[in-house]
């Protein structure tokens, strides 16, 4: 019996700008646990095709991408063990993403929350709904949807605000599986929830955007500075402090154990001033940092290292995406044509155009069937059955006793959409029967 194919865990950061403790607690830590993890097959990647969504800045988006696979590597990021890669370096990536995009209706991206809020913005200031609303911004779900389909990841790290691109990925997905075969895995988000959305400076999510982070490996003297800016309320010592809605105490937990937790809510429940409060958080948060720190200054000092890691990660991505995107290209019909004369010929001969059924497991554990006719159109839909066997019997019956078995499998399944298309594709099936 051979052994069960390991989970993907799959994640990338957008190299934009410098990793901030955010991006360690959502991402990064998690991402890096994940990786010794028994069983477990892992892909990092530098979103920098991501980064040009965002920024015009060159310089910035080399930097970016410097800082971000030092931060990886010094948190513990192991290259050996996992594909580590910059996106750019991936070329089937855009070319998938090309696929997905023939795949994807514009009603779904219209409803993407990125795009929603800048149509928002502009139309709340009385401009036109897609001023200054790039192509890029638009499709960037489809993009995304591509880094993560391209690796079959079963389980993506994503903060919670992310969800949406991972739904839309595993719809992606679903309509490219049922107009072209079953290629896909459906991808799940994988959210640590109490660190999801780590608050920043000012209360509000900790983003670039809103200039409130607080760097990963900022200097000490700094790292103190910036911790005593977060934004409290104006209890005075001896007063009871509230934990809920509290930025300094998220802060804290995201780093905390359970005990330290509980003990800081205590104190928090007992009146502690906040500069002592504060205190605690740079404690608890240098505990961790600190021994990352120095070998992500000796990598930043050696980009020549880093590039030579990305470039040998990027040979171990392409081994997979490679012969997956040929698969892909034969699934859509982006063939050689030297195949061209044998595919006519056999459909003259064989009735190549007749319906079939597929049957296949969902991510319940269940088997289940449809039939599609020539242009795979999805005729009928089975029920989940707990076997293969089960479904494989259901099929059977259908195939051998046509339209008539309908009445008697109703409870097994799904209405059919057009009954009449349905009865006469089982019509073929008992026709070759006889």
């Amino acid at each position: 019996m051979s052994p069960p194919s390991p989970q993907r865990f799959l994640t990338g950061i957008t190299t934009t700008g410098t990793p901030h403790l955010g991006n360690f607690v959502g991402s990064i830590r998690p991402s890096v646990a994940a990786s010794r993890l028994p069983g477990v097959q892992s892909f990092y990647f530098l979103a920098d095709y991501h980064a040009l969504i965002k920024c015009d800045d060159a310089a910035r988006i080399q930097r970016s991408t410097l800082e971000i696979a030092a931060s990886w590597l010094a948190a513990g990021l192991d290259p050996e063990r996992v594909m580590f890669y910059r996106q750019s370096d991936i070329p089937e990536i855009p070319e998938l993403t090309w696929l997905l995009t023939c795949v994807t209706g514009k009603g779904q991206l219209n409803r993407a929350h990125a795009y929603k809020a800048a149509v928002d913005k502009n139309e709340t200031a009385g401009h036109d709904p897609d001023a200054d609303v790039s192509a890029g911004l638009f499709m960037y779900p489809v993009l995304m949807g591509a880094d993560i389909l391209m690796f079959k990841a079963h389980k993506v790290p994503v903060g919670r605000d992310q969800i949406q691109h991972i739904e839309m990925a595993r719809d992606m997905a679903q309509r490219f599986n049922h107009l072209y075969g079953d290629h896909f895995v459906l991808p799940e988000a994988a959210i640590e929830e109490s660190v999801a959305l780590l608050p920043g400076l000012d209360g509000r999510k900790m983003s670039k955007s809103y200039d409130n982070t607080i760097p990963l490996f900022t200097p000490p003297d700094q790292l103190r500075k910036l911790i005593a800016g977060i934004v409290t309320d104006s209890r005075a010592p001896g007063e009871a402090k509230e934990v809920e809605g509290s930025a300094l105490f998220q802060i804290y937990q995201a780093f905390a154990d359970a005990p330290e937790t509980a003990a800081l809510r205590q104190a928090y429940a007992d009146g502690i001033a906040w500069g002592d409060a504060k205190q605690r958080l740079f404690e608890r948060i240098d505990q961790e940092v600190a021994p990352m720190r120095e070998r992500y200054h000796a990598l930043i000092s050696d980009p020549g290292e880093i590039e030579s890691l990305l470039q040998a990660g990027a040979e171990k991505a392409r081994a997979v995406a490679t012969p997956f995107l040929r698969e892909l290209r034969q699934a859509v019909g982006l063939r050689s044509l030297s195949t061209l004369p044998a595919v006519a010929q056999k459909s003259k001969s064989s009735k190549s155009t007749a319906p079939s059924f597929k049957q296949y497991r969902e991510n319940d554990g269940k088997f289940y069937f449809k039939l599609l006719d020539a242009d795979a159109r999805l005729l009928l839909q089975s029920h989940g059955f707990d076997s293969p066997r089960e479904a494989a019997l259901t099929v059977s019956m259908l195939q051998k006793e046509g339209a008539a078995a309908l009445a008697g499998l109703q409870d097994k399944l799904v209405a059919a959409p057009d009954r009449l298309a349905v009865e006469l594709a089982l019509q073929f099936f008992s026709s070759m029967k006889t």
